[in-house]
């Protein structure tokens, strides 16, 4: 059963909103500076892809709230894909949708099981980048070892919004390539950042308070406490080398939506995407398509007949 939280500011302490309010306006700040980093070149062949994936939120709850002010600043910057669905029948929780942003199909997957129940052979993402000579990293927020493929007893980190674990395939790669995140001045995600030795690949999981899925530990409003941390992430990586030197494409989606609604908010981050809405039908599948495409990648399953963003979202 897919968890939904709707808390909202209501239950937030006065002090914990003056320091959002804070970091919001620095965050934006920080955007509208780094929006098109200095030196940034604008010219060059994309090679690497950094995927970000949030949770449980319809486009409706996102794009216009001024709970999500800094992503929404992303959005009006870059790209914004807006009839982005999640591809996949409400009913099913959110597994279904890491599954398919990594090889292309549900495999008739409807449940959030950890990767015991579930061990998924045949082709995938991560070993197609591994087969091509290339790296990939799962970098995951609060998971307390390389490769840990069971939930953490508080839920904050959730294995099935880090799907490397469950490919039969990566099971050697996964155990020093499927990293802990670290924090926001140490740790594998800003070291890699800093050095602009991000891999081929990079699949970036928030933990639950961080992703707007929540837990039991987490801040009462979750959209707040996620837009917070992509504030503190996303300028960091704007001006990392990766991106500023024209290698990197950033792709920030949402697993699903509601139980009624999968029309999720999508934001495409590159030099070269500038203030676009881009109104094309997007699915899952066009996620995968288009990282397999910039990473000169075999299309794998539905992402063989989805729409690319490529040219929508001004990705060459």
């Amino acid at each position: 059963m897919r968890t939904r939280s709707r808390r909202r500011l209501a239950g937030l302490p006065a002090a914990a909103m003056l320091f959002t309010a804070v970091l919001f306006a620095a965050g934006c700040a920080d955007a509208r500076r780094t929006s098109q980093p200095a030196g940034a070149n604008t010219g060059a062949r994309y090679s690497k892809v950094l995927l970000i994936v949030e949770e449980n939120e319809p486009a409706d709850r996102i794009i216009g709230n001024p709970d999500a002010f800094y992503i929404n600043q992303l959005a009006e910057t870059y790209g914004t894909a807006t009839n982005m669905n999640a591809g996949y029948p409400t009913r099913c929780p959110s597994l279904a949708a890491y599954l398919i942003m990594t090889s292309g199909s549900t495999h008739g997957i409807c449940d959030d099981d950890d990767p015991r129940v579930h061990r998924i052979t045949g082709d995938n993402l991560f070993q197609q980048v591994a087969a091509a000579g290339k790296e990939w990293r799962g970098y995951a927020e609060s998971m307390p070892a390389n490769c840990t493929a069971t939930n953490t007893k508080d839920d904050v980190y959730l294995v099935r919004h880090a799907p490397a674990p469950y490919y039969v395939s990566e099971a050697g790669r996964c155990r020093q390539w499927d990293v802990p995140l670290g924090s926001f001045t140490a740790g594998a995600l800003h070291d890699d950042v800093t050095a602009g030795t991000l891999p081929a690949f990079s699949f970036v999981t928030p933990d639950a308070c961080h992703d707007m899925h929540g837990a039991p530990s987490c801040e009462k409003d979750l959209i707040i406490a996620g837009d917070a941390w992509l504030a503190q992430w996303m300028p960091k990586i704007l001006t990392s080398p990766d991106y500023t030197s024209g290698k990197l494409v950033i792709i920030l989606t949402w697993d699903e939506g509601s139980e009624t609604d999968n029309h999720i908010p999508t934001l495409v981050i590159s030099p070269t995407t500038r203030r676009i809405s881009a109104p094309d039908a997007f699915t899952h599948c066009s996620t995968l398509r288009t990282i397999e495409e910039i990473l000169d990648l075999p299309l794998l399953g539905c992402a063989a007949q989805a729409q690319s963003m490529r040219p929508a979202l001004k990705l060459g």
